[in-house]
């Protein structure tokens, strides 16, 4: 057994290396636990015990989903514990828009070969914002797969479990002529539009990493592009609390999550067949990196707002008689929000205006 595992190494898969590393997983795991988690960590797979007794008809909600070539920041900045956060954060979002809460967080790793350090990186990243959003992390998958990756590459994939009331689902139908669309800061580009970004500040303006530009401030180019993404989960399950306690007269009708496609993909899946959401441009103030995107790549308004989230993260679709007061709500918590537009008669789509 000690020369085939020594055999398997020297083709590129160290066992004993991935056992290692996965040494200081349970600690990390028992960090985010919630009291429905049963077992440990390292069976075949994940226990979780949803407390029924909580709802009347529980809806669970999943998601999927990736970081994109953001990646390709992290390991030209060789800093990866901010990738773990994003890819939580994104997928908190994702079914955050719908009224769920998070319940349970599984994550996938690939790597050529494996590294300690970069694995512990990762992984405390993940473990950090499930804590952040009372969200267990509850097992994943590390592979490792020497001649599929460069040095010092890899990919992650997580999926998310949550779970709400089926009569406080937010799924649009409630969205009526004349409502508001209030719009919530991101943090930066989050973890979408990433390829074009890429191209014009690496290959048209010629910076790296570690370039800085006066528009950014102490900020590296490579930090700016590392902001994390945003997790507005917590804050969602507050609004809703608030405003929506009357599932048949919801303050908040629909939201979405500004991802890649902006607004103009995005809005729409929460949208009725008969109605248009108009947003004015200029009505918030969006961060410089936009701008700096913009201006050198060249890149018209429109595929501006169609590829990148141009400074709101997220939006709400909201009763008007209620939106100062959910304006209020979300500046108590410290995240900027502003009326971004409006909905009419329409066909589905969103009508841009732009400034």
């Amino acid at each position: 057994m000690a020369n085939k595992k020594s055999a398997y190494a020297q083709s590129g898969v160290d066992i004993a290396l991935g056992n290692q590393v996965k040494e200081t997983l349970p600690d990390l795991l028992a960090s985010t636990r919630r009291k429905e988690v049963l077992g440990e960590v390292g069976g075949f797979g994940g226990l979780f015990a949803l407390d029924v007794s909580r709802y009347k008809q529980p809806v669970l909600v999943s998601s999927v989903d990736g970081v994109g070539t953001k990646l390709k920041v992290a390991f030209d900045m060789k800093k990866h514990a901010t990738i773990g956060q994003d890819l939580v954060n994104h997928c908190v979002n994702d079914i955050a828009i719908l009224g769920a809460e998070p319940l349970f967080f599984l994550d996938y790793l690939g790597t050529g070969k494996l590294s300690a350090r970069m694995f512990e990186d990762i992984i405390t990243g993940f473990a950090t914002a499930c804590r952040e959003n009372n969200c267990s992390l509850l097992g994943g998958e590390t592979a490792q797969m020497p001649g599929f990756y460069q040095p010092g590459e890899y990919d992650v994939s997580g999926t998310i479990i949550g779970v709400v009331e089926k009569k406080k689902i937010l799924d649009g139908s409630r969205v009526q002529e004349g409502d508001l669309v209030i719009g919530l800061a991101s943090n930066g580009l989050h973890t979408n539009g990433y390829s074009l970004a890429r191209k014009v500040i690496f290959d048209t303006m010629g910076c790296t990493v570690r370039s800085r530009l006066p528009e950014l401030g102490k900020t590296s180019v490579g930090d700016e592009l590392l902001r994390i993404h945003r997790s507005y989960g917590l804050l969602v399950q507050a609004l809703t609390r608030k405003f929506n306690a009357s599932p048949a007269k919801p303050g908040i009708r629909a939201m979405a999550h500004i991802t890649g496609g902006g607004f103009i993909d995005n809005i729409p899946r929460n949208l009725p067949e008969n109605l248009d959401v108009h947003i004015q441009c200029g009505s918030w103030e969006s961060q410089p990196i936009f701008q700096i995107i913009e201006k050198h790549g060249k890149i018209d308004r429109e595929e501006m707002y169609h590829v990148f989230n141009m400074g709101i993260g997220l939006t709400l679709i909201v009763d008007p008689n209620l939106a100062a007061s959910i304006l209020s709500f979300c500046k108590r918590r410290q995240i900027q929000a502003s009326t971004i537009g409006h909905v009419t008669t329409g066909s589905r789509s969103v009508v841009m205006h732009y400034a």
